[in-house]
């Protein structure tokens, strides 16, 4: 196994125990060893989230979009990031893509985590 998938495990531990910021440590980690990686880019942004840095977690879940564009929970998440910051108009547009690409699905089942 590569250095870069047992930090992204570690990182993926943590956010599973409901420790975030121990998991933006081993997730930066790995972001610097495999920095087109969308899992990776994902897990750090929901960590991000879950510690309300906001410029952050944006930050990866467009990064996430730039190598998945048609990445529904990305969308969600990034919808999320922006109305967290005030920025509702932008949210708005990435909540509404989110639901069409997934109509299905609630925001319940797509949960972040964290206050909002």
């Amino acid at each position: 196994m590569s250095a870069a998938y047992d930090l992204f495990q570690q990182g993926r531990r943590h956010l599973r125990s409901g420790m975030p910021a121990q998991a933006t440590v081993a997730l930066e980690k790995a972001k610097r060893l495999e920095p087109e990686k969308a899992s990776i880019r994902e897990a750090l942004g929901i960590a991000y989230f879950r510690i309300s840095r906001w410029t952050e977690a944006e930050a990866e879940f467009r990064k996430v979009l730039e190598l998945s564009p048609a990445d529904d929970y990305a969308h969600y998440a990034l919808g999320r990031a922006l109305r967290n910051q005030g920025r509702y108009d932008e949210a708005k547009a990435h909540l509404k893509l989110a639901r069409s690409l997934r109509p299905r699905t609630g925001d319940d089942e797509l949960a972040l985590g964290g206050d909002d």
